[in-house]
């Protein structure tokens, strides 16, 4: 559905805005392995072919199993030396 393609980007676009307010630089969206899923899905959908999905948004995607229905925007260069740097997101919504 071209909604909830057209969500994913807004909420992906309004973290990593988030971020560039707090000072951060985002460069990297991590996304849960459902979350990947249902994103290939909508964009699949939309636009067709089979290829993955390597960027969003201009930040690019990387997938992390663990975080399952969610995704993560970050800046990776600042990502574990202290607090800040990344804004989780609820891609699959119940």
């Amino acid at each position: 559905m071209r909604g909830d393609l057209i969500r994913v980007l807004s909420a992906v676009e309004e973290k990593a805005n988030e971020l560039k307010m707090d000072g951060y630089e985002p460069d990297l969206v991590l996304f849960g392995d459902k979350a990947y899923e249902f994103l290939k899905e909508q964009v699949t959908e939309e636009f067709g072919g089979e290829e993955g999905i390597t960027e969003i948004s201009g930040l690019k995607v990387k997938l992390l199993e663990e975080l399952g229905e969610d995704a993560v925007v970050i800046d990776s260069k600042v990502l574990g030396l202290g607090l800040g740097g990344a804004k989780r997101l609820k891609v699959i919504k119940d």
